[in-house]
Formats: structure tokens, sequence, C-alpha cells
């Protein structure tokens, strides 16, 4: 079984760079407190680590 993340936006874009914005929307996030659930894989983890001050993070599975 595959561990996965749970990834919820919970700051605001306004004020980030264009590339912050880029790699949320990549991620799939649209608004906040949405979530979604994305594979652990190290393009992943990537671009969590790059937004991690604007994300929450849950290991699930």
């Amino acid at each position: 079984m595959a561990k996965t993340f749970v990834v919820t936006l919970k700051r605001s874009l306004i004020g980030c760079t264009q590339d912050q914005k880029d790699t949320v929307r990549c991620i799939g996030l649209k608004k906040i407190r949405g979530s979604v659930e994305v594979k652990d894989t190290p393009a992943n983890r990537g671009q969590i680590m790059k937004v991690q001050h604007l994300v929450d993070v849950e290991v699930k599975g």
C-alpha cells in the first residue's frame, strides 16, 4: 500500500510569488480549506516543501 499525503490549503495566495501560486495549483488546490490527496513521490514532496508555509500536510496510509 502506497503512502499518500492529504494536503490542505490554509493560507491565502495573496502576496505569494507566481511560482508559489503555480505550485499550489499544480498540487490541485483551489480554495482555502480545500484538500487533496497526493501520492508520496519525490516530485510531490518537493512541491509541498516549496509551499510548506501555506499548507497543512497529513500522512495517510
